[in-house]
């Protein structure tokens, strides 16, 4: 019944958007599970499903200036290469192992996401952009979302962000999922975004290298129940927007702690899975 996928639509979506990431790994099983779409089918619906609302969300990120246009960019084009090494390194591997693998990584990133030390002056939007300014009269090169207008801070950052989206880019391709849990984590504890800016940019990233995939799949031939990945894809968009009001309105410790908090539970869902089906 398609009118069920709306409901669990705006749930994955108000996930999606209030923590920027988590789209894939909670819609996935929905399909599956919920709506008993084939493996196969279901991780092509989440191309489009989180694509499109990841997307929709963005856009308010970009407007606010909590996204980081030409980081997302390198993250996404780097992280094809990565992408890449990381499926034909998943075919060596059997299922029962990934399961357990991606879990104990989620597990292990909630953990580091908990203890994260909180980020200062760059936590909070309204001073990151008085600070951005007041650095933008002094050099001109930062503008208010973080980014250079030439060729400063950002430019020399290109090295270890291109790092950061190969290493997703493995994650991603590794383990069959769209990197949100990890791109959120890893511009947090690597690159020291704020989590707001964390949340823009990974929406970014993952609405690009979805499009890449869906188009991919389509080439080979894929097809989809299109009328019931547009009913949940409403849905989803829906519960972006809702998500993206309740990131703007959150304190980024508890973003932070609420991220974890969805990594511990798919974490211990997909062990207790892998116990009872072993």
């Amino acid at each position: 019944m398609p009118w069920i996928a709306v409901p669990l639509g705006l749930v994955t979506g108000a996930v999606m958007g209030a923590l920027g990431g988590g789209g894939a790994i909670l819609t996935i099983p929905v399909l599956i599970y919920v709506l008993g779409m084939p493996p196969h089918d279901a991780t092509t619906a989440s191309l489009v499903i989180v694509g499109v609302s990841a997307a929709s969300t963005a856009v308010s990120h970009v407007r606010g200036g909590t996204a980081r246009l030409l980081d997302a960019v390198v993250l996404a084009v780097v992280g094809i290469v990565g992408t890449y090494a990381g499926s034909l390194a998943s075919a060596a591997v059997p299922a029962a192992v990934l399961v357990v693998l991606l879990a104990s990584l989620l597990a292990v990133v909630g953990g580091l996401m908990v203890r994260q030390t909180p980020g200062g002056a760059d936590d909070d939007p309204d001073v990151a952009i008085a600070t951005g300014e007041a650095a933008s009269g002094a050099s001109g090169v930062v503008g208010a979302s973080g980014n250079t207008a030439g060729s400063g801070p950002t430019v020399r950052r290109l090295g270890p962000i291109a790092a950061v989206g190969v290493g997703v880019g493995l994650l991603t391709g590794f383990f069959g999922v769209g990197g949100g849990f990890a791109i959120v984590p890893a511009l947090t504890l690597v690159l020291g975004y704020s989590m707001r800016a964390a949340i823009g940019t990974s929406l970014l990233v993952i609405a690009l290298n979805s499009a890449t995939a869906l188009a991919a799949r389509l080439v080979q031939g894929a097809s989809l129940d299109w009328p019931l990945v547009a009913t949940f894809t409403v849905g989803a968009i829906l519960g972006g927007l809702l998500g993206g009001r309740l990131a703007r309105r959150a304190s980024p410790q508890a973003l932070r702690r609420g991220f974890a908090v969805l990594l511990f539970l798919v974490a211990a869902y997909m062990l207790g899975s892998a116990v009872v089906h072993r």
